[in-house]
């Protein structure tokens, strides 16, 4: 391992030498200020994260999200490096509103400690450390500098070790693992093991991997697995019935708590269990016992899990992370508001919703949901920053507020007296992402509701997860917005009325979230009628949809000062060069002569147009054309002179109306053709609906679609 000086240093992956640094370094850390589990981590030799080298005390898997740790991730030891200074978090409720992420993950009851491993002008790495749930919430002195000196003498170690190339050999991860065997191995002696069988419950001894390395008879026989098929595997795993996350997450909840904890499990078809686990730092011991005190309620819809004496854990794992799945599909605003109420809100016991965000000055709506009268909400949007009421505090402190009653909620707030919503009790959680407030959620409860401390944790942390979807769906809905104001811009607002001819148009945008693209069309009045122009500049972004924008400009300016249409396409093609742009585009563009039932046109590699004829035939017209804009600056443009009594329809469009996925253009193009025969009598913008129709109604389009027709009036 070599150090360098510019604040960082990369980690060493080379053949084994000298002892094991790393892990009796960790262990030492542990020992002395009474730690149940730690990890060291080394920065990556050429990428800006962290490597964890070794963990102790809990198996690997309990970390598994945090193995690799960018360093602009916002965790406590990216954050230990970051900041070069000791990071702690002192339970379960300051992780959720500090690291709600770690707190989704884990949310059981534990103090945490990270610290950078570095010199005055190195850094190496970072270490964590955590303690049970039944640790005080402030760190003490003697932990803070035990914590802070091992610390860099852990870096000063490594600084000796890369100014003589020493190599930092792999190390194994110091788990306490009994080795799984029989049952004398496992207790000791024999006469243990006796004493063991003659008790009149099940007892288990799990390592802290959750394997069975000991089950006495009588829990082999209430689980109904023999102890030779327990041995050796985890009980989710080799007990078909406990294959439920909520049962690991109890195994978890002991290990990192270690604190006692009990469940109650429904063996089919009736048999209720109850499981208390009692951990420590080399495993788990685990009572089982009848619960027939669960069996006598003989509860109906009463689920595996279900506790006998507290209430079953608000939110699983498997809960958790299905919403935060969900919440990484959420694309607007109104997607987040609507998923929240869907998922969420019922999840959590609640049964209504308010999301408010802050805009100059004022407290906004941005959606809600489950009120019966949406008036009742409206009134608080435009609630001034400044006002006295649980939106504004908890969107300003940055701290949840969990009102048990409406007499709690008018006692601090008196102002609700007159603005009564109809609920009984209320939890306001700020929504915190990237480090500052995007808004507030507020969940609505019918009843009065009492929010235990568990319960706080679990709503404060899913309000991190609607934190970062609504900070993305702001993000997208200005976004939308900008992109839409823009294309409109670029696009005719109206097409203009022209005397013996009637047109309609539409657009629809490919790219899903942007809503703007590089298809564009427009009709000119002319003196002797009108000019119309189709094009497809190649891409669907900004840059496609601003030159699209001066194609767009171009033509119409060439059009006005009186130009022929082979000289349009000239002209625009020379442009085009001119703008030293990377991209191509397709044209049509013709001029029509109603008074004289004719159009003429020029073709620049654009898909041919389609003409119904009066009779209602439908004809392909195979126009003369030259290549792409923007290719040949001496490219030649000849035109097509195309019959256009009264009564025919001209049909203009870009190639993401034919165009898709394993259909062959020729089969689109009759496909068009008939439903444009059999939807040819109807108005004009019926007639451009039904064109569109299948593609307005798509999800995901591949390609921008415009549409232009022009009917000649009889």
């Amino acid at each position: 391992m070599v150090g360098v000086s510019d604040g960082q240093a990369p980690a060493a992956h080379h053949a084994p030498a000298g002892r094991p640094l790393l892990s009796l370094s960790l262990a030492a850390m542990m020992d002395e200020v009474h730690a149940h589990s730690g990890a060291v981590y080394l920065l990556s030799p050429d990428q800006p994260l962290l490597e964890m080298a070794v963990m102790a005390g809990l198996p690997r898997s309990f970390a598994a999200p945090w193995e690799r740790v960018g360093l602009s991730a916002h965790i406590p030891v990216a954050d230990a490096v970051n900041e070069r200074r000791l990071v702690w978090v002192g339970g379960e409720e300051e992780m959720a509103r500090l690291y709600p992420r770690i707190a989704v993950v884990l949310p059981y009851p534990f103090a945490l400690a990270a610290l950078p491993v570095a010199t005055d002008g190195t850094v190496y790495g970072a270490v964590f450390v955590t303690w049970p749930g039944s640790h005080p919430p402030e760190m003490s002195d003697h932990e803070r500098d035990h914590l802070t000196a091992a610390c860099h003498r852990l870096a000063v170690r490594l600084e000796r070790a890369a100014e003589h190339s020493v190599p930092l050999a792999p190390e194994p991860d110091l788990v306490g693992s009994p080795p799984v065997g029989g049952v004398s191995a496992t207790l000791g002696t024999v006469e243990a093991a006796r004493m063991a069988a003659r008790l009149p419950y099940g007892l288990c001894s799990l390592d802290l991997h959750g394997r069975v390395v000991f089950a006495n008879a009588a829990a082999a026989e209430l689980l109904g697995v023999p102890v030779n098929r327990l041995l050796g595997t985890q009980p989710w795993a080799s007990v078909s019935w406990l294959n439920d996350p909520v049962y690991e997450d109890r195994y978890r909840g002991a290990l990192f708590s270690q604190q006692v904890t009990s469940f109650v499990a429904l063996r089919p078809p009736g048999d209720w269990l109850s499981f208390r686990l009692y951990p420590s730092t080399t495993g788990l011991s685990v009572r089982i016992t009848r619960a027939r005190a669960v069996a006598r309620l003989g509860r109906p819809g009463a689920r595996p899990g279900d506790a006998a004496d507290p209430p079953p854990r608000l939110v699983t794992i498997s809960q958790v992370l299905n919403l935060a799945g969900a919440l990484t599909e959420a694309v607007g605003v109104q997607d987040v508001v609507q998923l929240v109420a869907d998922e969420i809100v019922p999840a959590v016991g609640g049964h209504a919703v308010v999301v408010f965000a802050s805009r100059s000055g004022r407290l906004r709506v941005l959606g809600h949901r489950g009120y019966p009268d949406p008036h009742i909400v409206e009134r608080f949007d435009g609630t001034p920053l400044t006002a006295q009421t649980p939106g504004v505090h908890a969107l300003g402190s940055g701290v949840p507020a969990f009102f048990e009653s409406r007499e709690h909620l008018e006692r601090l707030y008196p102002a609700r007296h007159s603005t009564p919503d109809g609920f009984a009790a209320w939890a306001y959680l700020p929504l915190i992402a990237s480090g500052r407030p995007v808004g507030t959620c507020v969940i609505a409860y019918t009843e009065a509701h009492m929010f235990p401390t568990e319960e706080r944790a679990v709503l404060t942390s899913l309000s991190g997860l609607i934190a970062l979807a609504l900070e993305r769906a702001l993000l997208y809905d200005a976004k939308h917005q900008l992109a839409h104001g823009l294309q409109a811009a670029l696009l005719p607002h109206t097409l203009p009325p022209l005397p013996g001819v009637k047109a309609a148009a539409r657009y629809l945008a490919g790219t899903r979230g942007m809503d703007i693209g590089g298809d564009f069309y427009d009709l000119v009045p002319t003196p002797e009628g009108a000019a119309a122009v189709i094009g497809d500049v190649q891409g669907h972004n900004v840059t496609a949809a601003g030159l699209m924008g001066q194609l767009r400009t171009a033509v119409r300016a060439y059009t006005t000062v009186g130009q022929a249409p082979e000289q349009v396409m000239g002209s625009t093609n020379r442009l085009l060069i001119d703008l030293g742009s990377d991209l191509f585009a397709s044209c049509l563009y013709l001029r029509l002569d109603p008074a004289h039932g004719r159009a003429v046109m020029a073709r620049a590699g654009h898909p041919p147009p389609l003409l119904l004829r009066p009779d209602g035939r439908v004809r392909v017209l195979d126009l003369a054309g030259g290549p792409l804009l923007g290719i040949d600056a001496s490219a030649v443009y000849p035109t097509t002179e195309v019959p256009l009594p009264p009564g025919s329809v001209l049909v203009l469009y870009t190639d993401g109306l034919i165009e898709s996925p394993g259909v062959d253009i020729e089969d689109a193009l009759a496909a068009l053709g008939e439903r444009l025969a059999g939807a040819g009598e109807r108005p004009l913008d019926r007639l451009a609906d039904v064109l569109v129709g299948h593609l307005a109604a798509a999800e995901e389009r591949l390609d921008d679609v415009a549409l232009l027709l022009l009917r000649a009036q009889r």
